[in-house]
């Protein structure tokens, strides 16, 4: 896995944990891409959970980075409506993100921070409006984020597999 991603000019994270409800959309997305898409060369397409600040890390210290990482994540932001697919700066992560468990064991926001303005890598975020983010392990995906992984598999097929 982790010559694939080092090699890899895009590359796809699916973000959190599969025990916590909605929290699990990012993983449930790239097993849909793994399952139903041909991954061209040149791209990665990984389930990190919630360890993407490691693999963020490296691909700081790499001489060769990528061109473009997209992270696939839930969130919660006010106004927006569950199961709503959209994109997001790094810049607009929700503060309860951050320090929840900072988009999965971040300072990765300042990594991606540095990993755009350093190493000139293009940032995505593909995110999904969680209705449910349970405090206790209760696996599974709402009716409305199973329905978004449909979306974002399509989306991510246009615009990051097959740019």
């Amino acid at each position: 896995m982790i010559e694939e991603i080092m090699s890899a000019r895009t590359i796809i994270f699916g973000c959190g944990n599969t025990l916590f409800g909605d929290d699990g959309f990012g993983p449930n997305v790239v097993q849909r891409l793994k399952e139903e898409a041909i991954t061209p060369r040149g791209v990665a397409v990984e389930d990190v959970g919630t360890s993407i600040g490691d693999i963020l890390f490296d691909l700081a210290l790499s001489p060769d980075g990528p061109r473009t990482i997209w992270i696939v994540d839930a969130v919660r932001i006010q106004g927006r409506e569950p199961g709503e697919v959209f994109e997001l700066e790094v810049e607009d992560i929700p503060r309860e993100k951050q320090a929840d468990f900072s988009m999965h064991q971040f300072p990765a926001i300042n990594l991606l921070r540095e990993l755009r303005s350093q190493g000139g890598v293009e940032i995505r975020i593909l995110a999904v409006q969680s209705e449910r983010l349970p405090e206790e392990v209760s696996p599974g995906l709402s009716d409305s984020a199973e329905a978004a992984v449909d979306e974002a598999v399509r989306i991510l097929r246009a615009r990051a597999l097959f740019q």
